[in-house]
């Protein structure tokens, strides 16, 4: 196998993996980030839900499911092969809940019976056992208003669901990602540094050059865009145009840290504009407010970043989700109790889809048009979801060098 200089535009989740697995191939990689530490954005700040189809309850066609499963039930698997490290003491040790809200774009009753159906979509799949959990026998259980009763109390809420999903703390992945990326010698990292530009310097199956910010220009034999945010500019000086159809959007949540253990369990409200709280170990915690935390979106080229909030917007912002999640899930207060650190952070959102979670009929509710775009040797990669990211890198990696 010819050894090829390769560039990897981005150094999120799927821009670092995908760096680690070409450079143990033996390829010289070098990793362009605009930010000043890899994995610094919407990689690190998320909930770290490893999707298996649930949350898209509002696709009754299961096609996000389909297009999500082979990735998410690969994720723990090449991850932890790239990390050498064992996830199960950063992943959520319990099922999901999921409370349905009376005003819920889905009734409770359809979204029982979709839920059944991604059952089935699991038992069928040969890489289940390969998931957080082996769920090759697992199947979502509908709880009893005794039993949801334990979480809410609201009578907002109106059923709820014990599924078979876990999450994993992103912020850990973030740093062992990051480390890793600096212990590798094959991997050049090229930091605060924006790319402008990535174009064939003849056809576009030989070399491309990628220019920076900085007027820097420099050859590669592949370039693989795996920007975020950033992604459909650079694409367009690449001569591919987008699809039609795409949104940005940027959100705010809550990264918690406990001075104590507290027990609460991993619970979202659904399906629609609602909210989340995930337990990673007892003490490290996520909370969001759609509501609250979607302060910009858009479907330009690019999306502004909204100015970083100061100290009493920030406090604003945390006493708006506490006290909306509170009515919900009145369990979250002892976390809020109990907090050492609380963080506010937010990260892009880029969807193949658009319109408004609280319309059922908004492709948004869909996440089935996410892959590769290739134009020679330059190739462009929405990830889809974090969850997928680790899998598209393994599978990308396998084919920029040959099998």
């Amino acid at each position: 196998m010819p050894r090829k200089r390769i560039a990897v535009l981005g150094a999120g989740i799927l821009g670092s993996s995908l760096a680690l697995l070409l450079a143990r191939r033996g390829h010289d990689v070098t990793v362009y980030d605009k930010e000043s530490e890899p994995v610094a954005c919407a990689s690190r700040w998320n909930e770290g839900k490893i999707h298996l189809g649930y949350l898209y309850g509002a696709d009754d066609s299961l096609r996000t499911a389909r297009h999500i499963l082979p990735g998410s039930l690969s994720f723990g698997r090449v991850l932890s092969e790239l990390l050498e490290a064992d996830l199960r003491p950063h992943t959520t040790s319990r099922d999901d809940i999921y409370l349905v809200h009376r005003n819920s774009v889905v009734d409770a009753a359809t979204l029982e019976r979709t839920f059944g159906r991604i059952d089935d979509l699991l038992h069928e799949h040969p890489g289940a056992r390969n998931y957080l959990v082996d769920v090759s026998a697992a199947r979502s259980r509908k709880l009893s208003p005794a039993k949801w009763g334990e979480i809410s109390t609201s009578d907002e809420v109106v059923a709820g669901y014990e599924v078979p999903e876990r999450s994993i703390n992103t912020q850990w992945v973030a740093g062992s990602l990051a480390a890793a990326l600096r212990s590798q010698p094959r991997v050049t990292l090229r930091l605060e540094t924006t790319i402008t530009e990535a174009k064939p310097v003849a056809g576009v199956d030989g070399k491309w050059q990628v220019a920076t910010n900085d007027g820097a220009r420099e050859q590669f034999d592949v370039v693989v865009n795996a920007l975020w945010e950033g992604r459909l500019a650079v694409d367009l000086t690449a001569g591919i145009t987008p699809e039609p159809g795409w949104s940005h959007r940027f959100r705010y949540c809550l990264f918690i840290r406990t001075k104590r253990p507290v027990a609460l369990r991993s619970a979202l409200i659904t399906v629609g504009g609602f909210g989340d709280v995930k337990n990673y170990n007892g003490r490290d915690f996520y909370m969001s407010w759609y509501p609250v935390g979607m302060v910009r979106q858009g479907s330009g080229i690019t999306l502004e970043r909204p100015e970083a909030l100061d100290a009493a917007a920030t406090e604003r912002f945390a006493d708006a989700v506490r006290a909306r999640l509170g009515t919900l899930l009145p369990g979250t207060e002892a976390v809020f109790e109990a907090a050492e650190d609380i963080k506010v952070r937010g990260g892009f959102v880029f969807a193949q889809a658009r319109g408004s979670v609280d319309d059922p009929a908004a492709s948004i509710h869909r996440r089935d048009r996410f892959g590769v775009q290739r134009e020679g040797s330059y190739y462009s990669v929405d990830t889809g979801k974090y969850s997928t990211a680790p899998w598209m890198a393994e599978q990308l990696a396998a084919e920029i060098s040959g099998g």
